[in-house]
């Protein structure tokens, strides 16, 4: 059975308040500004839609975005969110699952591949790469590991939380720039959050490159 946060809709947001502030949020703002006008925008994972409210800070007109969602209540508290002028269209599917019948402009991820295995991530990651444009963004937001003790502590208790309440995969970080690495992606803004334990990143994708022919 693939991972689920139906269980922790009603309280997640809470809950990353009373633990990480504002610093989870802010992480995921801040590669926004990055994001070109009438864009196409893939978000996955986006949990209970707060991403799209502040999407819409930024641009409150002209976007098309794509929304996929595996949990049907994290999906039913985003389509409650303010989306401006932006269009949007929700897929309550795993993103495995979804195939677009164009390119995107702009993909977003936050915390979504820390629920998977090594090679769970492989395959999701490979999928999504195909549906990005050539010069395509990729905004990443997740977890990492600087050498502080406190870092290893909390991602164990976290992991196994969700593990046992979401049925996630994972119960470690799976090396995710190793992928962007592989695929030919190039960094072109990155700040971190909550004493470096989380990383939010710009990669721009490089054309005629994948994991099997990297530049």
């Amino acid at each position: 059975m693939p991972a689920n946060y139906n269980n922790s809709a009603w309280f997640y947001d809470a809950v990353s308040r009373l633990v990480f502030g504002e610093s989870l949020i802010n992480a995921q703002k801040y590669p926004l500004q990055f994001t070109p006008a009438n864009a196409h925008i893939l978000i996955i994972g986006g949990g209970t839609g707060r991403i799209l409210e502040e999407i819409t800070k930024f641009q409150p007109s002209g976007l098309e975005i794509t929304y996929v969602e595996v949990a049907a209540d994290m999906m039913a508290l985003s389509k409650k969110r303010n989306t401006g002028d932006n269009r949007v269209i929700f897929i309550n599917d795993s993103i495995e699952n979804v195939s677009l019948p164009i390119k995107i402009d702009v993909v977003i991820t936050a915390f979504l591949f820390d629920n998977f295995h090594e090679e769970t991530l492989t395959k999701i990651f490979g999928h999504i790469h195909s549906m990005l444009k050539a010069d395509g963004l990729w905004l990443n937001t997740d977890f990492q590991l600087t050498g502080k003790w406190w870092q290893r502590v909390l991602l164990k208790c976290m992991l196994l939380f969700f593990k046992l309440l979401c049925n996630i995969e994972s119960s470690k970080l799976p090396d995710i720039e190793r992928q962007f690495k592989l695929h030919g992606y190039t960094v072109m803004a990155e700040k971190t959050f909550y004493e470096e334990f989380v990383a939010s990143k710009v990669y721009k994708k490089t054309e005629g490159t994948d994991a099997n022919n990297p530049k």
